[in-house]
């Protein structure tokens, strides 16, 4: 079997190849949780919170401090197209930066969807680019939500 016939699917042992994934995984600073289920309820795409496991809900359980156990060890945000955003709460050990140098794009088929997501995801949020025609798309714009997390969001991307 070559790299070749992993990538092109002329792969006649394997029915379906899993190639790598970049995901997204978002750090918080105790409000996880808050912020996951925000996230499922705006990013529209089929959003669904699969998963989110507190300190007090894992196997590490008794080694965690009670005044710790509800911070958010792991959260899974899956969307219709197979892609996802990962999160969790800092661990309470490390001090908590804030995101820095990551921008999370979301791409809308239509511009009405992204106008939508954009004013919500902007509520208690700072725009840095208002929702307006781009050369790459019918409507884009970028902010940082009130969790903290800069979005670039596109609306009928055009190239």
């Amino acid at each position: 079997m070559t790299a070749a016939s992993l990538r092109t699917g002329n792969n006649p042992t394997m029915e379906r190849v899993i190639m790598a994934q970049a995901i997204p995984y978002l750090a918080f600073n105790g409000n996880c949780g808050e912020a996951m289920r925000f996230y499922e309820r705006v990013l529209g795409l089929g959003a669904k919170l699969e998963m989110m496991m507190s300190g007090a809900d894992s196997p590490m359980a008794a080694h965690i401090p009670p005044e710790h156990a509800h911070r958010i060890l792991h959260a899974r945000l899956r969307f219709d197209d197979g892609s996802y955003i990962y999160a969790g709460d800092t661990p309470i050990q490390m001090p908590y930066e804030g995101m820095k140098g990551v921008t999370i794009t979301m791409s809308y088929p239509s511009t009405a969807e992204a106008e939508r997501v954009f004013k919500a995801l902007s509520e208690r949020g700072k725009i840095t680019m208002p929702l307006e025609p781009m050369f790459w798309a019918k409507s884009a714009g970028m902010l940082t939500d009130k969790f903290g997390t800069p979005w670039a969001i596109n609306g009928e991307v055009i190239i």
